[in-house]
């Protein structure tokens, strides 16, 4: 049999035309459905909510990209990943958040992880310490006490140091009160068991009860001994005069018996153990077991020292009040 004919004229210089009415229409829907895919999933509850149909599950299964579901293998975005021919970023903006506690993709808008709770207080922070205070020192301190006079000495064996006023402040703890001084303290320097006459200054925690002098009282709120025999005479290991070393005193709390005059000559602990031990002023050389300070400054302390704040001096070498 010969080839049907048809009304229109062979023509071979071109090619039939192929026409397919259904795959033009599937191409069609396909199209006029890409711009849904950019967003991802996204239903009712907008980013991260139940999940609404998608470019997959509206083309059908068996069409192009689709699965039935959204985000099988081949079906194009899963939830909060990046679709083909999405703009970048768009997939980010509508990802679902992960689990809690983990951080989210920069971006994403899961800010209670990342973003630190704004107006909530951290914790209080701890009182202040006395700096280069130790454990070991620091639980001589009575509990009450809110002066402290802080005598640092340069060496075990030195004669010379410094000496700072501290207080204590509610909630906040030490702070220092003053610039260190310039002190000097007994000319063999430091011991913890003085004993009479061996020329060391006694380490250690002690209480600040009681004043006086040759001069009058400059101010202090402490008992002061205005006395005619607090006269230094002679001369210091340097050959320095004593003259005028006791015009003001501060009785140290070392083997004395607090609420007397620093002249009173009690030694609780025996003569042995020697005492008078005191802050007075200075004589340009070492003591033979005293604290001394420069004139304007024992004036200074004498003025700041409150008997209502329990003032203690903390007294030693750097090393051994670091213990």
């Amino acid at each position: 049999m010969g080839r049907p004919r048809t009304d229109r004229p062979e023509r071979p210089d071109m090619p039939p035309v192929q026409r397919s009415p259904h795959r033009l229409l599937a191409a069609t829907l396909l199209l006029a459905l890409l711009p849904l895919t950019a967003c991802g999933t996204t239903g009712p509850g907008g980013p991260g909510g139940p999940a609404g149909p998608s470019a997959a599950t509206a083309a059908g299964p068996g069409s192009p990209g689709g699965s039935g579901s959204a985000g099988g293998p081949d079906g194009g975005a899963a939830a909060g990943g990046e679709a083909p021919g999405t703009a970048p970023g768009e997939a980010h903006r509508h990802a679902v958040p992960g689990p809690k506690g983990t951080a989210s993709p920069k971006g994403t808008g899961s800010p209670a992880a990342a973003v630190p709770r704004k107006g909530v207080p951290g914790p209080p922070a701890a009182p202040a310490e006395i700096p280069g205070i130790g454990p070991r020192t620091r639980a001589q301190i009575p509990p009450g006490s809110r002066q402290a006079v802080v005598v640092r000495g340069h060496g075990r064996d030195v004669a010379t140091g410094t000496a700072t006023l501290y207080e204590r402040r509610p909630g906040t703890g030490w702070t220092a009160a003053s610039d260190p001084w310039p002190a000097h303290n007994a000319v063999s320097g430091w011991t913890d068991h003085h004993v009479r006459g061996d020329l060391r200054s006694p380490v250690g925690v002690f209480r600040l009860t009681d004043a006086g002098g040759l001069l009058p009282d400059p101010g202090t709120r402490l008992p002061y001994d205005e006395n005619r025999h607090f006269v230094a005479v002679g001369s210091g290991t340097l050959g320095e005069p004593l003259e005028g070393s006791f015009d003001h005193v501060v009785a140290i709390d070392y083997n004395r018996v607090p609420g007397t005059t620093p002249l009173d000559k009690t030694r609780p602990l025996g003569e042995d153990r020697g005492g008078g031990i005191w802050i007075h002023v200075d004589h340009e050389g070492p003591t033979q077991g005293c604290v001394s300070l420069l004139r304007t400054h024992i004036r200074e302390l004498l003025r700041w020292l409150d008997p209502a704040h329990q003032p203690v001096v903390v007294m030693g070498d750097v090393a051994s009040l670091a213990r």
